[in-house]
């Protein structure tokens, strides 16, 4: 199968850029599949894994740019990586990374990121994302720190991490967005990404995931995992999904979430690889993309998702 996939941005990303690091892990899983890939982004993309189409970031955003007339002659299927809310004069499905605001409409051919994504907008059709496990180290003997990774936004409930380490006293590092004040036993990092965000990952006793808000996926929780680092979550939007019993804990309030602190550290890091590798790898992502391509061809319509257990 020959897809072209279409992102805004130059591939890969210099930053964090979850959404962008998702479309890489799923061109290098279409190409591992045997599927021959075109990318469409920004200039100055260079990736080894697809043909690469460079497009100014205005041009595709652009509601008069005719897409499919961009794409190479034998292009079976476009993906879309940033919303278009209009029919294309060719095969397309598109993938809506976040949170639609009050009263937005779905675009067409929409594929979530999880079940609880998709039911919140009466869908039933997602794909959970995935992340090339070569990108991380596994590391099975932990540092005595928690690691709080993402933007330091109410939402992500980063409060909650750093709450709990001042009533505990366990060591805390914070990664991500602007600079707070914090207590001697919790260290502000600022941005991390590349090597240093790798060690962070690896080295953390638990990553700490207390969202207040519905996430639509969670990407860190997966880059944890490959890492063999278990993680605190809530049970807000797509986490119970991605967090199960033996990898991590979910609990309801922060009190919940500190006496399960306490016991985060039983959980086996081996089986935080292998539950990350089973489900949430970018061959496994792109397995079911190819699985959403082949409905979209066959009966113009998009199936349903297929959660995990």
């Amino acid at each position: 199968m020959h897809v072209a996939l279409a992102s805004h941005y130059r591939l890969p990303t210099a930053g964090y850029g979850g959404t962008e690091r998702v479309v890489v892990a799923l061109a290098r899983g279409l190409a591992t599949l045997g599927h021959r890939v075109t990318l469409l982004a920004a200039p100055g993309t260079r990736l080894p894994e697809a043909t690469i189409l460079e497009v100014p970031p205005a041009e595709l955003a652009d509601p008069n740019t005719d897409i499919a007339a961009l794409l190479p002659r034998g292009t079976d299927i476009l993906h879309l990586h940033f919303p278009v809310r209009r029919t294309l004069a060719h095969p397309f499905v598109q993938t809506f990374h976040g949170n639609l605001r009050a009263g937005g409409t779905v675009p067409p051919n929409n594929i979530f990121l999880s079940r609880d994504h998709a039911r919140r907008y009466g869908s039933e059709t997602f794909v959970y994302n995935g992340l090339d496990p070569a990108d991380y180290r596994f590391q099975a003997n932990k540092d005595d720190y928690d690691l709080f990774l993402g933007r330091l936004h109410s939402v992500k409930g980063y409060r909650w991490a750093v709450e709990a380490a001042k009533r505990t006293r366990h060591r805390l590092l914070v990664a991500g967005g602007w600079r707070p004040s914090f207590r001697r036993n919790i260290r502000y990092l600022g941005r991390v990404d590349g090597p240093k965000k790798t060690d962070l990952l690896a080295g953390a006793r638990c990553l700490w995931m207390p969202a207040l808000w519905d996430e639509p996926f969670g990407l860190t929780t997966i880059e944890a995992f490959f890492s063999g680092t278990p993680v605190l979550g809530t049970r807000r939007g797509a986490l119970p999904e991605v967090i199960a019993p033996s990898v991590g804990a979910l609990c309801d309030t922060l009190d919940e979430m500190i006496t399960a602190a306490e016991t985060i550290g039983t959980r086996d890091a081996g089986a935080c690889r292998a539950h990350a590798e089973r489900y949430f790898s970018h061959v496994v992502m792109a397995e079911e993309y190819v699985r959403m391509y082949r409905a979209m061809l066959d009966t113009g319509a998009l199936p349903p998702g297929r959660p995990t257990p």
